[in-house]
């Protein structure tokens, strides 16, 4: 059974999750916190594919710690992961730690920020935005 560590995103406790569990609602073995709702999950090399054909639609914020906007941006993909919990699922790559998959989706600008539904990319934009202005194009992007 093929597995990937994943930071839980309310402590940063390492965890294994089995591939097969990237649906369910796989919790943090040390504080119980849900693994892949309601707050960014910090995507990699080993655990992108499985959360991208997980149940849910995956929204993907490329980024990278030196960009001002991208930094800016943050908390309002924070507070939309957490109000959507349970429905979406928020990753945020560092690419700056994470070059392969940089290159691999043609990242040119950040943030980027990329909808996918069963693995398929749906929508893509370039550029920070209001909370208000994300939530339009998301819900907007959800709908295709």
């Amino acid at each position: 059974m093929s597995s990937f560590k994943t930071s839980c995103p309310s402590c940063s406790a390492m965890n294994r999750v089995p591939q097969d569990k990237v649906t369910d609602s796989a919790t943090c073995g040390k504080c119980k916190a849900s693994l892949f709702d309601g707050a960014p999950i910090e995507g990699t090399d080993n655990n992108l594919d499985p959360i991208l054909f997980s149940d849910k639609p995956v929204v993907i914020d490329f980024w990278a710690p030196w960009c001002k906007p991208c930094v800016g941006f943050a908390p309002v993909f924070k507070e939309v992961a957490k109000q959507r919990k349970g429905t979406v699922r928020f990753v945020k790559i560092d690419t700056e730690a994470n070059q392969s998959l940089a290159g691999e989706y043609q990242i040119r600008s950040i943030p980027t920020i990329m909808v996918f539904k069963n693995g398929q990319r749906v929508d893509m934009l370039s550029g920070a935005l209001s909370k208000t202005q994300f939530n339009g194009w998301l819900d907007k992007a959800l709908n295709k």
